[in-house]
C-alpha cells in the first residue's frame, strides 16, 4: 500500500466529478489544477483523460514531492511536474516564472471555503488571465444558496470552520459568481453533487478578454 498523503474525501467525489468532466471537456485539452493537494484528483483525472495535459499546482511546497511521486507512481505521461502557486499572486505560479500558455480549462476544488475570501478574487482574476479562448473554470466544493436552506451537514461544516479560522467558511454561491463577474467569467453551468456540493462552470463572458 503506498505511504503516499490520502484524502478519503478526494477518493469519494473523484468519480462523480469525471463524469461531469468527461461532458465538459473534449477529445484534448490542458487543465491547470489550482490547489491539488494530495494529487489524487491530478492521477485520477490524468488518468481517464489521456488527451488531456494535466498541470498540478499546490501552495504547500511541502506537498510537491508527495504529488510528482503519485504521479511517478501512476505512470503517468501527461502529468507535469507540480509547481507552486499561491492563488493570489499577480501572475501564475510566480511573477518571476510567469506560464507562458493558456490553458483549456481549470479545475479547483475544496479551496474556497479554507481560505480567506481574497481567495476568490484570486482565483477568479487569475483565471480570466490564463483561460485560453472558450476555457473554462471549474469549481468544485459546498456552497450556500440564496432562497435554499442549507444542508444541516453544511452548516455544522461551516460552524467547524470558522472555529478553526474565522476568515474561513462555506461561500454565498452569488457573491462568488458576482466575483467572477467583476473578472469578466459567467457561471454558465451548475451541477449538484453528493454530500451537498455543487460543480460550478464558469466560461468568460461575450465581449471580455481572457
Amino acid at each position: 500500500m503506498s505511504a503516499l498523503p490520502h484524502s478519503p474525501a478526494a477518493d469519494r467525489n473523484k468519480e462523480p466529478i469525471l463524469a461531469v468532466l468527461r461532458q465538459l471537456l473534449g477529445p484534448r485539452g490542458s487543465a491547470l489544477e489550482i490547489a491539488s493537494g494530495t494529487g489524487q484528483h491530478a492521477a485520477w483525472f490524468a488518468a481517464a483523460l489521456p488527451g488531456w495535459t494535466w498541470q498540478p499546482t499546490e501552495a504547500d511546497a511541502g506537498m510537491l514531492p508527495a504529488i510528482a511521486a503519485r504521479m511517478a507512481e501512476a505512470g503517468l505521461a501527461n502529468v507535469r511536474q507540480p509547481v507552486l502557486l499561491d492563488v493570489e499572486a499577480p501572475q501564475w505560479p510566480t511573477p518571476r516564472a510567469p506560464f507562458t500558455e493558456r490553458f483549456d480549462a481549470i479545475y479547483c476544488a475544496n479551496l474556497l471555503h479554507i481560505a480567506p475570501w481574497s481567495a476568490c478574487a484570486g482565483l477568479m482574476a487569475g483565471a480570466a488571465r490564463q483561460l485560453a479562448p472558450g476555457g473554462r473554470l471549474v469549481t468544485y466544493g459546498p456552497y450556500f444558496e440564496a432562497g435554499q436552506a442549507p444542508a444541516p451537514s453544511n452548516l455544522a461544516f461551516d460552524e467547524s470552520l470558522r472555529a478553526r479560522n474565522p476568515a474561513w467558511g462555506i461561500r454565498q454561491l452569488d457573491e462568488v459568481a458576482a466575483q467572477a463577474a467583476r473578472h469578466g467569467l459567467a457561471l454558465r453551468q451548475r451541477h449538484a453533487m453528493p454530500a451537498n456540493n455543487l460543480l460550478l462552470v464558469f466560461a468568460a463572458t461575450a465581449g471580455s478578454a481572457t
